[in-house]
């Protein structure tokens, strides 16, 4: 007859993401300017698009700032800049994780977009250039997302550091101030000496 032992949970502390930063940590600012300045490119690339009146899902395109584009690719650059500026708003984490997940699907868009570049289905009128340029802004957020929170150097004062190494993470204990020689107890009297 077989016995089943109940496998007690273990509370696993590995490395995570989510840890919350202070609020006044100068990490968040970092992430703040890289979603701004990605958001802005992306918003203005976007608004030009829709300004020369291309149609939606037209395959052939126009060029906007050396870059092939039509409706679609247009109205979707606009909302990556919209949610990349409420990343830039709320910043820390946040905008540290918005980074990073549209860093890497800004990559897996250029390799998708790569092999559709020669079929008859290519909605968003990609060329080689604009997959080129996928990859660079995936590449930039990506690094403005994992900036001081993924390494295997980061200073021992950077929060991500200490919540992953708990152990061997010095607690933050105001000083304190020095020993003080030790003051002489009330002189006793006869009467209490023995």
């Amino acid at each position: 007859m077989a016995t089943h032992v109940p496998v007690p949970k273990t509370n696993r502390a590995g490395p995570r993401l989510d840890e919350h930063l202070p609020v006044d940590h100068r990490l968040s600012q970092f992430y703040r300017v890289g979603a701004g300045l990605m958001g802005l490119v992306l918003l203005a690339f976007g608004i030009l698009g829709l300004i020369d009146e291309v149609g939606f899902f037209d395959t052939h395109g126009d060029t906007v700032a050396a870059l092939n584009t039509n409706g679609a690719l247009s109205v979707l650059s606009i909302c990556i800049g919209v949610l990349l500026f409420v990343g830039m708003v709320i910043g820390g984490n946040f905008a540290s994780t918005l980074n990073m997940v549209l860093g890497i699907a800004f990559i897996l868009s250029g390799f998708i977009n790569l092999a559709l570049i020669d079929t008859t289905f290519n909605p968003l009128a990609f060329k080689i250039q604009n997959v080129l340029f996928s990859f660079v802004v995936g590449v930039l957020l990506m690094f403005f997302g994992m900036y001081g929170r993924v390494s295997s150097t980061l200073p021992h004062d950077n929060p991500y550091w200490k919540a992953r190494h708990p152990d061997r993470a010095a607690p933050e204990q105001p000083a304190r101030p020095a020993a003080s020689p030790a003051e002489p107890g009330p002189a006793l009297d006869k009467g209490q000496q023995g």
